[in-house]
């Protein structure tokens, strides 16, 4: 046990209980919203509109759209590199990838990659951008020096979401007509091994540390947990209606998955690997993102145009904090979010898995 998390369980008698509970702190109006990313600063996310060709940037401090980026034709994915200078967005029917440069918030290449691109996630060291390409079965390799596909690596049926691992060694991509994940090496650029998950799986997430990837199943309303050491699932979570993205906050305490038919996003305690708690939001959700403090996830309501902005608990088990206080059980201390559980100082934070339409 670290020393952060002796603190928080030696003051579990404060706030030891039921969890504080989730809430949508602010709405923004955007335009037919798919995929989200945050940048590493926290200062930004940028959300691809896919019926008007344009990614919107949303100011993080004050929750308003403060530039509109124009791009191809029906964009879906996005990812932003690690040190924040590009956004990465798949079009999905220009069978391209825009790369916007974040210092002026403009189009600076565009790649051809294969069939009906959707989703993207960019390696840990920034060097290459995975695209899965539903319509061709494969994912297009994207060196970013040179802004060109070096690889095409044949996977399942259908591939739509992508994560990759802290350590970049793994990509998990879900193909949601074979019911399986591919895991690939990216050493070698090849597929070591497929994993039987639920039905329709479509997206995909890495925790912090490495040990577990989240695959949410839309056809069965689940989340399937893989062991990456191994590369099994170990379980199985029951969540809401119609399952589509995931996202696992800095800390690793939770998984946050937006259920598109139930308009909703369940809460994953990932100790316990049980649904706690589940978030009404707009219509259809669809994308998810959590900030790198780990204090917000912006969702992505296609059908009503909004991003929906949740305030997001702090945790520890039952141990939570959420809005800059010890919560649980009735009894507030004070202590300023982060301060017990803060984002990266538990455990580093991983890749997060991309919108896959």
């Amino acid at each position: 046990m670290t020393a952060a998390s002796a603190m928080v369980w030696g003051m579990a008698g404060i706030g030891a209980g039921a969890a504080a509970a989730n809430t949508v702190i602010d709405t923004i109006p955007v335009e037919n919203p798919v995929g989200v990313t945050i940048t590493p600063d926290g200062s930004r996310a940028y959300v691809t509109n896919q019926s008007e060709n344009s990614v919107s940037v949303i100011g993080t401090g004050t929750n308003t759209v403060v530039d509109t980026v124009a791009v191809e034709d029906f964009p879906t994915g996005v990812a932003v590199t690690p040190d924040g200078s590009r956004v990465y967005v798949t079009n999905r029917d220009d069978n391209s990838v825009s790369v916007i440069g974040t210092a002026g918030n403009t189009v600076i290449d565009t790649v051809e990659v294969g069939n009906s691109p959707v989703g993207v996630a960019i390696t840990p060291d920034g060097s290459r951008a995975y695209v899965t390409n539903r319509g061709g079965n494969a994912v297009s390799v994207i060196d970013t020096a040179t802004t060109t596909v070096v690889e095409s690596v044949t996977v399942g049926n259908s591939p739509r979401g992508v994560a990759i691992t802290p350590d970049g060694s793994r990509a998990y991509v879900t193909n949601r007509e074979d019911d399986s994940v591919s895991v690939i090496d990216t050493a070698t650029t090849t597929v070591v091994d497929t994993v039987a998950v639920g039905s329709s799986p479509r997206g995909v997430a890495v925790t912090p540390d490495g040990s577990r990837a989240y695959v949410t199943n839309r056809g069965d309303d689940s989340v399937s947990v893989i062991d990456t050491a191994t590369t099994t699932v170990v379980d199985t979570v029951a969540v809401g209606d119609g399952p589509r993205e995931v996202a696992v906050t800095p800390d690793g305490f939770r998984a946050y998955v937006t259920n598109t038919d139930g308009d909703s996003v369940s809460v994953i305690d990932t100790i316990t690997t049980t649904e706690v708690e589940t978030v009404p939001v707009g219509d259809f959700p669809f994308g998810v993102a959590v900030t790198p403090d780990g204090s917000r996830a912006y969702v992505t309501n296609i059908l009503d145009d909004t991003v929906s902005v949740i305030g997001v608990d702090r945790c520890l088990g039952s141990l939570c904090i959420a809005t800059g206080s010890l919560v649980g059980g009735g009894s507030t201390g004070s202590g300023g979010a982060g301060s017990l559980v803060g984002g990266g100082s538990l455990a580093g934070l991983g890749s997060a898995g991309s919108t896959g339409s």
